[in-house]
């Protein structure tokens, strides 16, 4: 077992391109960290230089107590599962698991009770014989993890391993790949681009941009807490909802005003907001924060806001009712029994309590 740490790792390549900035994460041993953020933000080049497979222009890389940057991958005591599964075609299932064994010269008989052992608790035993091309998209998902856990590494790298997988196979690998990390209790780093999956899975989030880390948490607190922007829009399915703004004081009372509606804030965050009065500011609400007054929850401070109905999506368990006013569309989130209907002009209600405000400028939370 191992932790793992990137100290100011800065990945650079020819004609100034920089993929990663500065990286500095602490990954503790057994934790379950993924790396998220949209295409190009540089999570797989970190977790490539972790795995030795590209070089580290500046910083250092730690693996428990040693520093891996001119030290093989195979030497590094990491397994890594790709996107694409890369599992040999011409072997079969026993010999793809077996084949890192093999490489380090492992007895027959170790390999075999490994691979036999790694094939139960994964339920593919019985797959054993057959190639790649004869298993499905889930099966060949299980391979690729067992041939990482055969090898029993310190820790376990994921490239996006769900991503070839449907909506149905997605949902059960990710509830499998959780239970594996209960179950060994080794270090995993997984990198994807879908904030469900990070939501789901990670004992803490690390969210990238443009190559540079924006925030590190564990999922709630990133959830209800983002520190700009970026993460509280990247953070939440469907994403929070964005409206230009400025802090007003009127008789004494703190309004966001968004033209053409106004919300108060809410009193115990005063003392915060005051220094930013008559600064344009960034209101975000989520989706979940805008309801129908006839089913608003009980426990909600409302503030009421006017707009009309443009789309609405039946999801069976909730609507989603697409707002619009003033050329401003805005999403919610309703209890399905919400009568909204296309072309109503509706009065829906805000939970102040819940509101996120941002710097305008710098994107920063206000905080």
């Amino acid at each position: 077992m191992a932790s793992v740490s990137f100290k100011n790792v800065t990945k650079r390549y020819a004609g100034d391109v920089v993929a990663v900035k500065n990286l500095n994460i602490e990954v503790a041993d057994k934790e379950f960290l993924v790396l998220v953020g949209p295409s190009g933000c540089g999570k797989s080049t970190s977790l490539r230089m972790l795995a030795g497979l590209e070089e580290i222009t500046e910083g250092e890389i730690w693996i428990g107590d040693r520093v891996v940057n001119n030290i093989a991958p195979k030497d590094r005591d990491i397994a890594m599962v790709f996107q694409s599964y890369a599992l040999y075609p011409h072997m079969s299932v026993y010999d793809n698991m077996a084949f890192g064994l093999r490489l380090r010269k492992t007895p027959k008989q170790v390999i075999d009770q490994r691979v036999r052992e790694t094939a139960k608790s994964l339920g593919i035993e019985q797959l054993l014989d057959r190639k790649p091309r004869q298993l499905s998209g889930g099966q060949r998902q299980r391979v690729a993890v067992g041939r990482a856990i055969v090898r029993e590494p310190a820790v376990f790298l994921m490239d996006e391993p769900l991503s070839n997988l449907d909506a149905k196979l997605r949902v059960e690998a990710r509830a499998f790949i959780s239970k594996l990390h209960q179950r060994l209790g080794t270090t995993f780093i997984y990198v994807t681009h879908d904030q469900v999956e990070a939501m789901t899975m990670g004992t803490r989030i690390a969210v990238m941009n443009a190559g540079e880390l924006q925030q590190i948490d564990t999922p709630q607190n990133l959830y209800q807490h983002p520190q700009n922007v970026f993460v509280a829009g990247f953070m939440g399915s469907p994403s929070m909802n964005f409206f230009d703004a400025r802090l007003i004081e009127v008789d004494g009372k703190l309004w966001v005003d968004a033209g053409n509606f106004r919300v108060p804030t809410p009193p115990e965050r005063n003392d915060l907001y005051r220094p930013h009065v008559g600064k344009a500011v960034t209101l975000g609400i989520r989706p979940e924060d805008i309801h129908d007054p006839q089913y608003q929850p009980a426990n909600i401070v409302p503030a009421p806001v006017e707009a009309n109905v443009d789309v609405v999506e039946q999801m069976g368990n909730e609507k989603i009712v697409y707002l619009e006013d003033q050329g401003k569309t805005f999403l919610s989130r309703m209890d399905p029994r919400t009568s909204a209907t296309v072309g109503q002009r509706m009065q829906v209600v805000v939970d102040i309590h819940n509101m996120h405000l941002f710097d305008a400028q710098t994107e920063k939370a206000l905080q």
